[in-house]
């Protein structure tokens, strides 16, 4: 008989913890369920049992499991041993992979029998079988089911012959080629196969306009699972993918991965150069683009990368031939790619031609469009009213009491905002340094842009969409509906107007500042700020009419500008090559930081110095650094930074058994023990 099981328990400490099976447990003992323990003097945890056994631990208490929660398993062992990698390859613990894949509802202790517990799907579905589906999506009934043009078809042929020779496919397609289209045939062909698809997308603000296409196709044989749904409502989705009538397909973002799925056949990964796919805080720091390929991998299924402007990691596997690659390079229709102007606000500034954010010409663009009934795009990488006020006599700055940046002026609220740790103060009326009372904003973030856009076009129906006015599902998705159904002539916002969003009668998309995007201490600045400024240039002219974008810069000469401009992906992907083999970077060497944070500046600067010092011992010149972040103080806690590059083909285990090892050394010395110390591998 069984005598007892390792248990997972949502706690960022290595390993399982081993627990007793009282009398009468056994026979109800799965791997897989969830049980609630103790854990310290008075705690009890939720936990999940990885692995039954009858070996008992030597020279520790054993203590018993509380309650079996479960009747069945409700993760499956491939989740289990997917966790396992994330947990090793991320440098985490498998708990902090467990906190982070479970919804809360379900890492909280029953309130009710274990007994009474059931996983419940819902009876109204009502779908067809399987086996009877036709491929060519008649089944649907729908008028819904896109046709392909010629240049669809070739792509959907170009895939289904990559997929012959590799598992994952790269379809760079350009803005509004009509990729989606090509999506719902290979869901479709994958349904009449008997396959589940998992569908992954990098921001919440792109599933609503998604889920109204999809669901007008498959109907309720899709699911939708993301952070804006209730608890209760993602614990049902996982719950039901565990139950006799499961999701055919999911939409989700990188959460998704997580999810039980036992006929998994299609992973399609939309705008996969997304960094959102990259979890940063807190751990598993995993990114859910390489985890869904790993799982398809796993499972035997199929991968589609869709993206006009594929990350250069991907790219590179594509070229290297680990990948297959589709291009589709004209627009749905035949439409134009929009023509994109340089707006040089150097000169127009040296001339005195400009004041503010908005150049002549986009002013003159806007004017135009809307006198035609036609919306405009407005793209400013910043939210808030300005960056941050100043003393016009001595130079004062507001600055966060907890952490090492300015604080955001946010004139709505009437407040001063951190936006790393979401610290407010009110904006003062005079300076607490010298009393003037001339306090001056510099720059301009979103709501300032707004606020002047609604006093140059007085008529026109002014939104803003950023982080600040989209905080629930309801609230995005009634900004994105009314720009859609034209009662909004103008949309300003930050990143999240250059995803994939459709709108027909965008005419005109202006670029206020392209060198916020390129002045970022980062090696990826340049491919960022080429992938943003494409993707917002690619809302321009939709349908049958060409768009025009305004680029605004100071830098008109770069050459990333001008590759902008021209559309030309491989120019820019050949320069940073380049330079990033020149300079040892991804995807050429593998890339890891490891973070140190402490209340005490000292004490964190002996940290991070010894630190090096262990590193250097074992990895020697890989090691680089220490050095500050570009922010570093956050939440009152001091940071430090050290790199590592390391050979691709360097023994992971190795490396990872080093890290673990030092770091549990440098925290079992009493002048360190209350640091903290994690890793982020693969950094985006």
């Amino acid at each position: 008989m069984t005598c007892f099981a390792d248990v997972i328990l949502p706690v960022p400490l290595q390993g399982c913890f081993t627990y007793s099976l009282p009398a009468g447990f056994a026979s109800r003992a799965l791997v897989g369920v969830r049980v609630v323990v103790p854990f310290g003097n008075k705690k009890t945890h939720v936990g999940l049992i990885a692995r039954l056994h009858n070996q008992e631990p030597q020279g520790i208490e054993v203590k018993a499991i509380l309650e079996i929660v479960d009747e069945n398993p409700v993760v499956l062992p491939h989740q289990l041993s997917l966790w396992q990698w994330i947990a090793d390859y991320y440098l985490c613990s498998i708990g902090e992979v467990f906190k982070a894949a479970l919804p809360g509802k379900m890492k909280k202790a029953p309130t009710r029998p274990a007994t009474s517990r059931r996983t419940i799907a819902p009876s109204s579905l009502d779908s067809p079988s399987l086996d009877s589906l036709p491929s060519d999506g008649s089944f649907l009934g729908s008028s819904s089911f896109p046709t392909l043009s010629p240049a669809q078809q070739t792509a959907l042929h170009g895939i289904h012959q990559q997929w012959q020779q590799h598992a994952v496919c790269l379809l760079h397609g350009v803005t509004s080629s009509g990729k989606t289209e090509i999506y719902i045939h290979l869901i479709a062909e994958a349904l009449q196969r008997g396959e589940q698809v998992l569908y992954l997308l990098p921001e919440i603000v792109l599933t609503s306009q998604l889920t109204d296409r999809l669901q007008a196709v498959f109907g309720d044989r899709l699911g939708v699972y993301h952070s804006k749904y209730t608890d209760v409502q993602r614990a049902h989705v996982w719950l039901r993918q565990l139950s006799s009538e499961p999701y055919d397909i999911i939409v989700g973002v990188r959460s998704s991965v997580f999810l039980p799925f036992r006929k998994l056949g299609l992973v399609i990964v939309d705008e996969e150069h997304e960094v959102n796919f990259k979890q940063q805080d807190p751990a598993p720091r995993y990114n859910a683009r390489n985890v869904a390929i790993l799982m398809a991998s796993r499972a035997k299924a199929r991968v589609l990368l869709g993206t006009a402007t594929p990350s250069l990691d991907s790219y590179y596997n594509a070229r290297l031939g680990k990948y297959g690659l589709v291009r589709l390079s004209e627009r749905y229709g035949q439409v134009q790619l929009p023509e994109v102007e340089i707006v040089d606000m150097k000169e127009l500034r040296r001339k005195r031609l400009v004041h503010g954010p908005f150049s002549p010409q986009l002013l003159e663009q806007m004017r135009q469009a809307l006198s035609a009934h036609e919306q405009v795009i407005l793209f400013q990488n910043r939210r808030g009213y300005a960056p941050h006020i100043e003393c016009h006599v001595c130079g004062w700055v507001p600055r966060c009491p907890h952490c090492d940046v300015s604080l955001t002026m946010h004139a709505r609220s009437g407040r001063m905002t951190c936006h790393y740790c979401g610290f407010t103060a009110e904006i003062p009326a005079r300076c607490p340094n010298c009393e003037n009372t001339e306090l001056r904003q510099h720059g301009f973030g979103t709501e300032r842009i707004e606020e002047d856009i609604q006093l140059l076009f007085p008529e026109a129906r002014v939104a803003r969409m950023d982080l600040d006015t989209t905080h629930t599902r309801s609230a995005y998705e009634a900004i994105l509906h009314d720009f859609a159904a034209g009662e909004t002539d103008i949309l300003v916002g930050t990143q999240m107007v250059t995803k994939g969003l459709d709108f027909e009668r965008v005419s005109v998309v202006g670029i206020l500042s392209a060198d916020n995007l390129l002045n970022q201490p980062d090696f990826r600045a340049y491919e960022r700020s080429f992938q943003m400024m494409a993707q917002v240039a690619g809302r321009a002219g939709r349908r049958q009419r060409r768009g025009k974008v305004l680029l605004q810069t100071m830098e008109a000469r770069l050459p990333l500008i001008q590759q902008v401009v021209a559309g030309d992906y491989d120019a820019m992907y050949i320069d940073q090559m380049t330079e990033r083999r020149q300079f040892a970077y991804p995807p050429f060497f593998r890339m890891a930081f490891i973070y140190m944070k402490h209340r005490r500046a000292d004490i964190i600067s002996r940290l991070a110095e010894e630190m090096v010092l262990r590193l250097k011992a074992v990895f020697g010149q890989r090691v680089l650094g220490p050095d500050e972040p570009p922010v570093a103080r956050v939440q009152s806690l001091f940071i430090r930074r050290v790199m590592l590059k390391l050979e691709p083909a360097l023994p992971r285990d190795k490396v990872r058994e080093a890290l673990m090892q030092t770091k549990a050394e440098l925290l079992a010395a009493s002048t360190f023990s209350s640091a903290q110390i994690y890793f982020d591998v693969d950094p985006l």
